[in-house]
């Protein structure tokens, strides 16, 4: 599994029609921009594919459709996450695990749990999983910073091998990385400080940027986990204002702009998100055409 999931993964958007449905298409042009691009992972339905916006059935419909469309090209891990525990153990217990590797499951959002609260959390949700889990943190969007001595204890389950953390906080990360077993991946959640992440010692990333610069992202992790930092810092610089472009607004409505540029799928997003502004959109439009 360390082997399988090191490197770059993609959380994948889920493309939308201007009526709000679900863009099959534009996500089969998606699954093969990504693996023709050299991404070593494909997480559908994480945060990034708008999770909270899609029914129960939409989700399934996502899943059956990438597992197919993929066809064991590169290995899939499964976004499952929630702030309810009861309905995410129904959800890990029910889903249909065959032909995924894994499940990335958000540390519970907006009730801001107690340190005990996310350990007992993730401990049933892991219990009760077929596929090993992966925890995520981002404390930026659940309301709640997942410690790393919080994190460590979870590393010692049987089921648990690995964590996507984007709190920003490289004391943290260190800790965590110092100390965690050897074979626990440390996988970076935030696309900007994936190559200093790297350096000290994470497995990879889980990019949404990835979506529009598979290629480059991919070649620049690559060299990274290669110890090749030279080579992979002017990708890392040419990636970065880029980056701050694309999330300026929130995510994924900038990267969705971008795809639509490169004739991928539409632009559109569900509310409560809304498409970007105008103005930034005039600069996308440019940093894709000059791209």
């Amino acid at each position: 599994m360390s082997t399988q999931l090191r490197g770059t993964g993609v959380a994948l958007v889920t493309p939308f029609n201007p009526d709000g449905s679900i863009d099959f298409p534009g996500l089969k042009n998606l699954i093969e921009h990504l693996i023709t691009g050299g991404v070593n992972y494909l997480v559908p339905m994480g945060t990034t594919g708008e999770t909270a916006t899609l029914s129960k059935e939409e989700k399934q419909k996502v899943f059956d459709f990438v597992l197919e469309i993929t066809n064991k090209r590169v290995p899939l891990v499964a976004g499952i996450g929630g702030n309810n525990t009861a309905a995410v153990v129904d959800q890990v217990k029910n889903f249909k695990s065959e032909g995924f590797s894994a499940i990335l499951s958000v540390s519970p959002y907006y009730n801001k749990p107690a340190q005990e609260g996310i350990y007992q959390h993730y401990k049933q949700v892991a219990e009760n999983s077929k596929l090993p889990i992966l925890l995520y943190n981002v404390p930026g969007r659940t309301g709640s910073n997942m410690t790393a001595q919080t994190t460590l204890r979870l590393a010692e389950l049987n089921n648990v091998i690995g964590i996507k953390e984007a709190s920003g906080n490289f004391e943290q990360f260190m800790e965590i990385l110092k100390y965690k077993p050897k074979d626990f991946l440390f996988i970076s959640g935030d696309d900007a400080v994936a190559l200093p992440m790297i350096a000290l010692g994470a497995d990879g990333v889980i990019s949404v940027v990835g979506n529009a610069f598979p290629k480059d992202f991919s070649t620049m992790i690559r060299k990274c986990l290669e110890g090749k930092f030279e080579e992979a810092r002017p990708l890392h610089y040419k990636l970065t204002d880029i980056i701050n472009m694309l999330f300026a607004e929130g995510s994924p409505a900038g990267v969705k702009t971008f795809l639509n540029q490169l004739g991928i799928c539409g632009s559109a997003v569900r509310l409560p998100l809304v498409d970007v502004s105008d103005g930034l959109k005039a600069k996308i439009v440019k940093a894709a055409q000059n791209y």
